[in-house]
């Protein structure tokens, strides 16, 4: 896929770009007519602060976080947003008045843990669970019924970008979305129409990046 353009593409409140490719991509979950690049935002620390900046702006006074959930790479965002809330006042109930971050982990299973050092860290506690991509929620859900699994408590949603604006009721407050990109479209592979009008798959592609076919 480097012979393939991308273009940047900017929203409001935001300075990082999200860079985006047009053709057929294939998720887990469906058939994708682009492929949104997050590398940059989540590993460039200067992106990543932008972004953590964008998402603190978003958020309601009194909105009380103890910890981020951090899933598909987004520590660097995590570790920024956290620094960024504590700064703007956001309260916390934990003892030490910071916000954690952490990351699950994928069992054999598939499963989303956390191991019983990092339980505490969400029994009890109010989480934002924090995406890369919400396409078609199935990650993001299985995100929320382990955060749930463990006892935390949904405090809220973010995203770099959402096709979504809310899942199951509950809101993403995400940096782009259909807004910024309003054709942008996933189909399950038996309705798709790209691969209705004979066009091949350039790349599987997820969260983490893609591999060219």
């Amino acid at each position: 896929m480097a012979d393939v353009p991308y273009s940047k593409m900017f929203t409001t409140g935001c300075g990082a770009p999200l860079k985006i490719r047009a053709g057929h991509f294939a998720s887990n979950h469906a058939h994708l007519n682009y492929y949104i690049d997050v590398t940059t935002l989540k590993t460039r620390s200067n992106e990543a602060h932008e972004i953590a900046n964008a998402l603190t702006r978003m958020y309601l006074n009194g909105m009380v976080i103890d910890t981020i959930v951090c899933m598909e790479g987004t520590e660097v965002i995590g570790a920024f947003l956290s620094e960024e809330l504590t700064k703007s006042g956001f309260l916390n109930t934990n003892a030490h008045k910071t916000i954690y971050v952490v990351a699950p982990e994928n069992n054999y299973n598939s499963q989303l843990i956390f191991r019983d050092n990092l339980i505490p860290e969400i029994t009890g506690k109010n989480i934002m669970i924090l995406m890369a991509m919400v396409s078609t929620g199935k990650t993001l859900n299985k995100a929320m019924e382990c955060v749930q699994y463990y006892g935390g408590k949904l405090a809220g949603v973010s995203a770099l970008f959402s096709e979504l604006e809310d899942y199951e009721g509950e809101p993403i407050l995400a940096v782009f979305g259909k807004k910024d990109l309003p054709d942008y479209g996933h189909w399950d592979y038996r309705s798709c129409p790209l691969c209705q009008a004979g066009k091949k798959l350039d790349a599987l592609v997820n969260a983490y990046g893609y591999q060219m076919l």
